[in-house]
């Protein structure tokens, strides 16, 4: 009999896992879904060894025409209205074409939840409610009065996880005094698949390629001024943008809404218990400046199907599986957790004396071709010990 793998949360990373174990295993997958999110208008950096990954299961090729090579980032540092603004640091994209993708969040939501559909996977649009389980299985209680019984159930909920906490799995969390903007933009200029990314004194201020002239915003700022920003009239909105960004890209002009939402940091200490497994923004919430929260995401998805196939494969519990992955990813989580607040804690300091320190640091790194290189890899999500489908292999 084959296990069953329940999936709560229809997002992008618990679609990612439904779509990996359907593809790549004979696991019986059921994805309890929940209600249909509202438009996104986010976009993502999908990390080179990520793209690799969603080409070995079907995925890319759905998205592929709406994605933007990120073949070079500018970072600077300097207050809003300076007229100057020296490159602190440079990367240009050696590993392979480009070391990222973007792709708006909706367009890889819609080629997911399409591929889903093409793979036959079962799923419900109710939502996880309530669980048991014993030695044996795992029993989910839906919104719709249903039940599903399951070898183990992944929480792929979100931030704010109600399987987690019905699991008792304690979040530790950091709240910013920072919100995050984003939104899209259209510019008279093409953008050639730079990416800028300006650290100011309330935050980090991102201009990411997509496709034709556009580009997606993630603007870190106060709480009260990002209120303010997407209430405006998108004209105003446009010449605040212009007022960080610059000219370099021409006039610009606000497409669709402009959300903003409060940035903190998320940890869990534990990531499973007993047959539940967290995944996702269940597990970990980090600082947008890095453009790594979905990076983590799939990490999180490729590591685990990794260790469920494993373990299938070998007639073993698939619930004995879940602390190994939870050993393997709790590491890289911390690690990207704690760059991510550093660099946020170091750049939002205001002073001159800050600001020559990380001229310094940062200079010293355009000088050196090692470092570098080791900062590109970073970025394409090619350091570290990799799941297999991460290279895309198979597994």
């Amino acid at each position: 009999m084959r296990p069953v793998i329940a999936i709560a949360g229809g997002g992008l990373v618990g679609r990612t896992l439904a779509v990996t174990l359907a593809s790549q295993s004979h696991l019986d997958v059921r994805l309890i879904a929940g209600p249909a999110p509202g438009p996104d208008v986010r976009a993502s950096a999908i990390a080179a060894a990520a793209c690799a990954f969603l080409e070995r299961v079907g995925v890319w090729s759905l998205i592929a025409a709406d994605a933007e090579p990120i073949r070079r980032m500018v970072i600077t540092d300097s207050a809003a209205d300076d007229l100057i603004r020296p490159e602190l640091l440079s990367f240009d994209g050696e590993v392979g074409d480009a070391f990222a993708q973007m792709v708006p969040n909706d367009t890889l939501l819609a080629a997911l939840t399409k591929r889903c559909a093409a793979l036959g996977i079962a799923e419900t649009a109710a939502r996880a409610t309530f669980y048991t389980e014993d030695e044996r299985a795992i029993r989910v209680e839906l919104s719709d009065g249903s039940v599903l019984d399951a070898d183990i159930l992944v929480a792929a909920d979100g931030r704010a996880s109600r399987l987690r906490s019905i699991a008792g799995i304690v979040a530790v969390e950091k709240a910013y005094d920072q919100w995050g903007i984003a939104g899209t933009v259209a510019h008279e200029e093409p953008h050639h698949g730079v990416a800028t990314q300006h650290f100011l004194p309330n935050g980090p201020f991102a201009m990411l390629p997509l496709t034709g002239n556009r580009s997606s915003i993630v603007w870190t700022e106060r709480p009260g001024f990002a209120a303010e920003l997407t209430a405006m009239d998108p004209l105003l909105a446009a010449l605040e943008i212009e007022r960080v960004f610059g000219l370099s890209l021409g006039r610009l002009t606000v497409e669709g809404a402009l959300v903003a939402h409060p940035l903190k940091l998320v940890l869990t200490r534990e990531w499973s218990a007993g047959r539940l497994v967290l995944a996702g923004d269940a597990a970990h919430v980090i600082h947008p400046l890095a453009g790594q929260g979905l990076n983590m995401g799939l990490r999180d998805v490729a590591a685990l199907a990794e260790a469920l196939i494993d373990a299938a494969r070998i007639g073993e519990d698939v619930a004995q599986a879940l602390p190994r992955y939870a050993r393997r990813r709790r590491a890289d989580t911390a690690q990207m957790a704690l760059v991510t607040d550093g660099l946020n804690a170091m750049f939002s300091r205001k002073s001159n004396a800050a600001r020559a320190i990380r001229s310094v640091g940062l200079g010293l790194v355009e000088r050196r071709d090692s470092l570098k290189r080791l900062f590109i890899r970073e970025a394409a999500g090619l350091e570290g010990e990799l799941p297999r489908l991460m290279r895309g292999e198979a597994v």
